[in-house]
């Protein structure tokens, strides 16, 4: 098995691919409208990887209208699922991103596990940019 999607709520699908690919310099994977439901299926993903990230809008469908409201009173306060994001160079990566107007909440930081900082995408979508630490050579090598 592998991971071929991950979904992530977002409130406009016009503005959020703007933010993935411009912002982040990720590809439109999939733009479809299915008028059949009622819904776009809108994938973006990072260049050189094959998982989807499907930007969903909360509501109908899949949601009822009460849910979908109730997720995006969750989304705009933050709480809900990210992703990770591993880079080779924390600093560097940052400095480009932010170049794009990306806007961290938290700059590069040396934590245990390696170099990390944090970004929202405009939805409230909180995601980690982490540069890890380099394994340790086994004993004797």
């Amino acid at each position: 098995m592998k991971l071929s999607h991950a979904f992530l709520y977002v409130t406009d699908q016009d503005e959020a691919l703007d933010w993935y690919t411009n912002k982040l310099g990720f590809e439109v994977r999939a733009d479809v409208t299915m008028e059949e439901v009622g819904m776009r299926w809108l994938t973006v993903g990072p260049p050189g990887q094959d998982i989807q990230i499907t930007l969903m809008v909360p509501g109908p469908p899949p949601h009822s209208e009460e849910v979908g409201q109730e997720l995006k009173r969750l989304l705009a306060q933050g709480a809900m699922n990210g992703f990770i994001f591993q880079t080779d160079d924390c600093h560097k990566t940052y400095a480009e991103l932010s170049a794009r107007g990306v806007e961290f909440t938290e700059p590069p930081s040396e934590r245990f596990y390696g170099i990390d900082a944090g970004f929202r995408d405009p939805f409230g979508n909180p995601f980690r940019l982490v540069q890890p630490v380099a394994s340790p050579s086994p004993a004797g090598a």
